[in-house]
């Protein structure tokens, strides 16, 4: 028979193992857990188990191979979760018969068999304490049809979890795909006229250059006009930005220049030189150096020379918003990274919104109020990317297209927060128990499957060893990721079903 896992035996001095007491049928029969058993049974638990009697004190740890289960005849016991590095208590009960510990031994080696949580004896009690193999072969010879019963829901249950997850992912993965394609075909496309553009240009000045090569061009005119062309492309990184009704204003001021000097369709070259700040005086050095007859040729030769710095400009905003946006896409997915990362939470959670910005549109604000003095955690940067997403999309949602969205950071003692707010109308009081439920949804069927905050809880609780929770009223809902700045273990077992037994 496995001992018992038993981390401070206080029951007798020196830390040795407590004594078994005697194992009273009577007794087990009055437990709701053992109630309905035959005295066969019982008496096939009084041979097996055995009752030892804890003084407060931890009886198992969290992540312990699972050993024994526990049944409480009499004391009282708090249940306890890891977070961070703290255990945290999340029950407290002395009712006779609650039980702990290896509970899901009857599945054998095809679920890990750790302990899901902590249990301390708060006041001196006794438990009954029975092998987890003991148990195993109680449940398959005593309630074999049971136990068929609760493996198929067991794991048809985690099946069926894991097929909608897969499909939530994929669905989620089209939508981003969709919303990424748009954005990459944008710049791109701007890309390609400017560089079609860019062609035209080329050739244009060199047609011009021809031109002014067969003038009556002296060295000393020649290398004016060079260093103003050289003028004019810097001009062009230097132009101020300016507002529609002085750009206008300047228009027409470079139109009149040209028309005064007979240049033909001066008003069609007039927005380009407002473009690279170019004025009335610079235009006038120009007309000083250069003969009556060549100040068109030389004019335009001058206006190719700012287009093309223009549209090299304009061709490399688009590429480096491309590379941009596959850089977000990159590091969204966490692609050629290792399952754990070391990272900034605040390059996560933009690379979201890079991902997520075709569906936020422009009828949302974004507002980010972010602490920059959190340091670097150790996170799965990929699935943590999972639940800024569905958080995100949810918030997005519920605000119909229009509102305000906004992200905060802050550090909270030994803990990195993440706030993720909406101005919709709020989630309803008697909802808002449910909603990290697997399956549940508000969203009318075909476009929700009621997982997504589930995954969340999942990932945050389970994987991260966090905190996930909501604070909601009309015009203001805010979910709360609180993770240990500590960081997250590989190592860590990512449990499929929350335990049941608290």
């Amino acid at each position: 028979m496995s001992e018992p896992v038993v981390s401070e035996p206080a029951s007798e001095p020196g830390g040795a193992e407590p004594k078994h007491l005697p194992c009273d049928i009577d007794e087990l029969s009055t437990l709701f857990l053992f109630e309905k058993l035959s005295r066969d049974q019982l008496g096939w638990l009084c041979e097996r188990g055995h009752v030892e009697r804890h003084n407060p004190g931890v009886l198992f740890t969290e992540g312990d191979p699972a050993r024994c289960l526990f049944v409480m005849l009499d004391g009282e016991v708090a249940i306890l979760r890891r977070v961070g590095g703290d255990d945290i208590e999340i029950s407290r009960t002395s009712q006779r018969g609650v039980y702990a510990g290896a509970w899901t031994s009857y599945l054998g080696d095809r679920v890990p068999q750790r302990y899901l949580n902590s249990m301390r004896v708060i006041q001196p009690g006794r438990f009954y304490v029975l092998g987890a193999r003991d148990f195993a072969d109680f449940m398959g010879e005593w309630f074999p049809m049971a136990v068929h019963l609760l493996e198929g829901v067991f794991f048809g249950t985690r099946n069926s979890e894991l097929v909608v997850r897969q499909r939530e992912r994929l669905l989620a993965l089209g939508s981003l795909s969709a919303g990424l394609t748009h954005e990459l075909n944008n710049p791109a496309a701007a890309a390609v006229r400017a560089t079609s553009s860019l062609r035209e240009r080329v050739a244009g000045m060199r047609s011009k250059l021809r031109g002014i090569a067969g003038g009556s061009w002296d060295r000393a005119a020649l290398e004016t006009l060079i260093k103003l062309q050289e003028e004019a492309a810097e001009n062009v990184a230097k132009a101020p930005s300016l507002a529609p009704l002085e750009a206008t204003d300047r228009e027409d001021e470079l139109s009149n220049w040209f028309e005064d000097h007979h240049l033909r369709g001066g008003w069609d070259i007039a927005p380009t030189f407002v473009q690279a700040g170019i004025d009335v005086a610079w235009l006038d050095r120009v007309a000083e150096i250069v003969e009556a007859d060549a100040l068109e040729g030389a004019v335009r030769w001058l206006n190719y020379t700012v287009e093309t710095e223009l549209l090299m400009n304009e061709i490399e905003d688009a590429t480096t918003r491309i590379s941009t946006l596959v850089g977000a896409a990159r590091q969204y997915s966490q692609m050629d990274r290792g399952p754990v990362q070391v990272v900034d939470l605040h390059v996560l959670l933009d690379s979201t919104l890079v991902m997520l910005s075709k569906k936020i549109g422009d009828g949302i604000e974004v507002v980010k109020d972010y602490d920059r003095s959190l340091p670097t955690i150790s996170v799965f940067a990929a699935e943590l990317n999972q639940v800024w997403t569905n958080l995100i999309d949810n918030a997005v949602q519920a605000m119909g297209g229009h509102g305000t969205l906004t992200l905060r950071t802050r550090r909270d003692g030994e803990r990195a927060v993440v706030e993720i707010g909406d101005t919709g109308p709020g989630i309803p009081a008697d909802i808002r128990d449910r909603i990290f439920e697997p399956f549940f949804t508000t969203k009318p069927v075909g476009e929700g499957t009621g997982l997504g905050l589930d995954i969340s809880w999942r990932i945050v609780v389970n994987k991260h060893h966090g905190e996930l929770s909501v604070a909601s009223e009309p015009g203001d809902t805010r979910f709360r990721v609180s993770l240990p700045i500590s960081g997250a273990d590989a190592e860590r077992v990512d449990q499929t079903l929350r335990p049941v037994d608290g």
